[in-house]
């Protein structure tokens, strides 16, 4: 016999107040898009994030309704990688930078480009 855990979308991903509003203005003008995250390998550690506005997610992909704005599509090979992170947006200086709290993350490169997990 065996037992099967249900693991609920929404814990897959969360957004802070400053990502949600970010995305929504980043998708206001774009009715029905999605935000699809995956990951790439890149740099010296390993990974790196990618963010993409989609019309459609892609098969295997697990979506997270953010909110009634906001529907996130996640690669089913980033699925393990970014469990339980927080994505933020803050601003460092004039500029704006989508940040990413991943707590399965291990090591990361000196410039940010890269993340490794267990």
């Amino acid at each position: 016999m065996s037992v099967e855990t249900f693991v609920p979308s929404s814990s897959l991903i969360s957004m802070t107040e400053n990502a949600v509003r970010y995305f929504e203005s980043r998708l206001k003008d774009e009715p029905g898009k999605l935000i699809r995250l995956s990951t790439k390998q890149s740099g010296c550690t390993g990974y790196a994030y990618v963010l993409d506005s989609v019309d459609a997610m892609e098969d295997g992909d697990e979506v997270v309704d953010i909110n009634d704005n906001i529907k996130v599509a996640i690669a089913s090979n980033a699925l393990e990688l970014v469990r339980n992170t927080e994505i933020d947006y803050v601003k460092e200086g004039i500029n704006g930078v989508v940040k990413f709290n991943n707590p399965n993350v291990v090591n990361e490169c000196g410039c940010g480009e890269s993340f490794n997990v267990q």
